[in-house]
């Protein structure tokens, strides 16, 4: 959805070249309901769904400059865009040696943090079950010195914040060598925010049977609303 919305769709119409690869028979593939082209979509989260899909940024040798795992607002994904073409210039540039580049790319991820926006932290709040996941796990998506009185979304890092400290110690990695398993594993395999129950303008219908009395027909599905 956000591919198709500016800034993004002008940058990637004039700067880059688009491919796409089906993960779905990839073992760390999340376990998700199929969405049909016609379908409602509807905005979530950045980084929701890190298991279902993963937004690359490559060189044309198939240098991984970026990642973004899960969806990610248009802005957002601009954002992080002219970041990626940053690091490009840092692969192709001849004066440095190897070292000297992924020196410049881990910090230059690292700080990279530092440059988003409150708003792009408030859109990258994990989901509740996501965080449920993640504090089992005690994660490197988990903050180590959280408070105890901290409540769980106080516990874990943003997911804007994630990408870049695992993108930190993978400095200009081949794709064929790329451990996407592990880059995008946080959070629930498991991904379903109901779309397929959601009105024209994204609203989720909730949707219960009537009860049934003596002489009714067959029990039909009516939305709550009309009931409540």
């Amino acid at each position: 959805m956000s591919l198709s919305k500016e800034p993004v769709l002008s940058t990637l119409r004039n700067r880059f070249v688009c491919g796409y690869h089906d993960i779905v028979k990839e073992p760390y593939a999340g376990d998700s309901g199929r969405h049909k082209p016609n379908e409602t979509a509807v905005d979530t989260t950045n980084g929701a769904g890190p298991h279902n899909i993963q937004i690359f940024v490559m060189t044309p040798d198939g240098i991984v400059l970026h990642c973004l795992p899960g969806y990610w607002n248009s802005t957002d994904l601009a954002f992080e865009l002219d970041f990626a073409e940053r690091l490009n210039r840092v692969w192709q540039d001849h004066t440095l040696t190897r070292p000297q580049k992924d020196n410049l790319f881990a910090r230059a991820q690292k700080d990279h943090i530092r440059l988003h926006s409150p708003e792009m932290a408030g859109r990258s709040k994990m989901q509740h079950f996501d965080i449920t996941e993640e504090l089992k796990k005690k994660s490197d998506a988990t903050i180590a010195r959280a408070d105890a009185d901290a409540s769980p979304e106080e516990q874990v890092k943003t997911t804007d914040c994630i990408l870049h400290e695992r993108m930190a110690v993978r400095p200009f990695a081949p794709y064929a060598k790329f451990d996407v398993a592990k880059y995008s594993d946080y959070g629930s395999h498991f991904y379903d925010k109901n779309e397929s129950n959601t009105d024209e303008y994204g609203n989720v219908q909730h949707v219960r049977l009537r009860t049934m009395k003596q002489g009714d027909g067959p029990r039909q599905p009516v939305n709550q609303q009309e009931e409540d």
